[in-house]
């Protein structure tokens, strides 16, 4: 788990603006799609390992992947979440 401090201080690379834990239904939807190997990254490369966590953006358009409680804000990483919204 992400300390109280990290969270305060990061930030989303495109937005500059805070982020936020990701809810645990949204990772398992993510991770579902992973399994089926549907999830792209930004760079459109696919993502074969599921997600131990994410952060996501203000306005939910984005998740950056955490995996063993290290995140990960590479822009060209990150994962767009349309088709991942209910």
């Amino acid at each position: 788990m992400l300390s109280d401090y990290l969270l305060q201080i990061l930030r989303c690379p495109i937005t500059q603006q805070p982020l936020r834990l990701a809810d645990t239904t949204l990772v398992g939807r993510v991770n579902a799609a992973i399994a089926t190997g549907r999830v792209v990254n930004r760079l459109g490369e696919t993502i074969h390992k599921p997600l131990d966590g994410g952060l996501v953006n203000d306005a939910n358009t984005v998740l950056y992947a955490i995996h063993d409680e290290i995140p990960c804000l590479l822009v060209d990483e990150a994962i767009d979440l349309g088709p991942y919204q209910p």
